[in-house]
């Protein structure tokens, strides 16, 4: 009996769709579980009579591999995954590969990269974005760990992920040891900022305009026409439009504000803080999920404190239209924000990484896939050093065009009482970064001032400290 190409260790709905992709493309895959029904369950229906075989044991799952084993595991990020590693781990040869497709967190792939390699082993850490459905048709893939193992997954990769309109595979290699999870790290926390830009762009035409779900719908339906194609536009479209059988209302409408979230956002923005990068659009999106978590006290307090409750009353097309303008400056800057982040930590950890290719690798497959990643793209294939997405012509003339409408969005939320922390914090962020003065010199001179902490001169150069009392 020939040897499978590939084990999938996890078989929840992920893993499922990554093995039946992969069987899809012409390769032999493994199914393993550690729980046995699982397994059993898969093969004998979304696997049967497919090039998927279920083992129950990891020694099988040994045995049945053809060498360099690959094995990739869809299990829970954190603990599940180093509990997977030592188990397979002494039972593998040198040269074999263990894939961890699920979001971990960067600093743990680092430290398993460096582990395994000592054992001989070589380890991969790769993003996989695109949910369920894209996992089964073509994903979004950034793989990055130890080198060598690239060439042994790069055709399984390459076959199974989703392809740009010229065939260009949505999958390259990333980096070294944690980057390919960082980069999906950053991935999901753009994917935050996007959503909250769009909730607020919904709140917006809501609330400021009084439109209805419907109405709202055809508006997302005409932005995703436009500049603002991309796959979130196009889900927002559509889940304005869908009505609940009970109530006969929009389901939009019957949902609680609550919104959950899964960890990777977090990270970003503590990542940020501690490389002490700018990325407060997608910190803000955090933020927004936090005070939407503690809905039964914004229900108390909406009893007691006090705000405007006005609605937009000039030339509402006009607002609709400025509404777009500021949602696509806003996400230029969440991108910028990302991609500054995803600099600094490849200047640190010496990754290397190409900007081009990671919005290659996200024009398809991925959630936050759109059309304007084709213009990163071409930004950074003509300037692989811009320090700042802004800067690219096309960028710069974009919030161009978009400012006089981005600042009348965000003046008119605040004086209707509408909150817009990811807009506004994308405004804040274009304003600080085009400015050649900051009042950072008053925030020095009270530093010096309380905690002798000095300051340098624009005149001369040298550290300072004034004797203030």
């Amino acid at each position: 009996m020939a040897k499978a190409d590939i084990a999938m260790v996890g078989l929840g709905v992920m893993g499922q769709n990554l093995a039946l992709n992969m069987e899809s493309k012409g390769f032999g895959v493994l199914g393993y579980d550690y729980l046995p029904e699982k397994t059993d369950k898969f093969i004998t229906q979304r696997a049967a009579g497919k090039n998927i075989t279920g083992v129950r044991s990891l020694e099988e799952l040994v045995r049945a591999l053809a060498s360099p084993r690959k094995i990739m595991m869809m299990v829970p990020a954190g603990k599940a995954v180093d509990e997977l590693i030592e188990s397979l781990a002494p039972r593998l040869e040198p040269g074999d590969i263990l894939i961890d497709g699920g979001n971990s967190y960067f600093k743990d792939t680092i430290r398993r990269t460096k582990d395994i390699e000592s054992k001989g082993l070589l380890y991969i850490g790769t993003g996989v974005s695109g949910g369920e459905e894209g996992a089964l048709i073509g994903p979004s893939i950034m793989p990055g760990g130890s080198p060598d193992a690239w060439p042994h997954v790069k055709p399984i990769f390459q076959r199974i992920c989703a392809k740009v309109a010229d065939g260009s595979p949505c999958c390259e290699w990333v980096g070294s040891d944690g980057a390919g999870h960082f980069v999906k790290m950053v991935h999901n926390g753009i994917e935050y900022g996007d959503m909250q830009l769009i909730s607020e762009a919904y709140f917006l035409l809501a609330n400021a305009l009084g439109m209805t779900a419907a109405e709202m719908a055809g508006v997302f339906a005409d932005w995703n026409a436009g500049e603002l194609d991309s796959y979130l536009i196009e889900i927002t479209a559509d889940i304005l439009t869908k009505i609940d059988p009970e109530t006969g209302r929009p389901i939009v409408d019957i949902i609680k504000d609550t919104a959950a979230q899964k960890g990777t956002g977090m990270w970003t923005s503590q990542t940020a803080l501690e490389l002490g990068v700018a990325a407060p659009t997608i910190a803000e999106a955090v933020f927004a999920r936090c005070i939407s978590a503690i809905r039964d006290e914004r229900v108390a307090a909406a009893k007691t404190l006090t705000g405007p409750s006005q609605v937009y009353t000039g030339d509402k097309a006009g607002f609709i239209e400025a509404i777009r303008k500021a949602l696509y400056a806003s996400k230029i800057c969440s991108y910028a924000q990302g991609f500054q982040l995803m600099r600094e930590a490849s200047n640190i950890h010496g990754w290397g990484l190409d900007f081009g290719d990671i919005a290659l690798m996200w024009r398809g497959g991925c959630i936050i896939r759109a059309r304007f990643l084709g213009h990163i793209k071409e930004a950074f294939d003509a300037q692989p050093n811009l320090a700042n997405l802004l800067l690219a012509p096309y960028f710069t003339q974009a919030i161009d065009s978009a400012q006089e409408s981005w600042r009348l969005v965000v003046s008119e939320a605040v004086r209707l009482g509408i909150p817009v922390p990811a807009l506004g914090s994308a405004l804040a962020y274009y304003d600080s970064y085009r400015r050649d003065k900051l009042p950072a010199n008053l925030l020095q001179a009270q530093r010096d001032y309380f905690g002798a902490h000095t300051y340098e001169r624009i005149d001369k150069p040298g550290v300072f400290h004034t004797e203030w009392i």
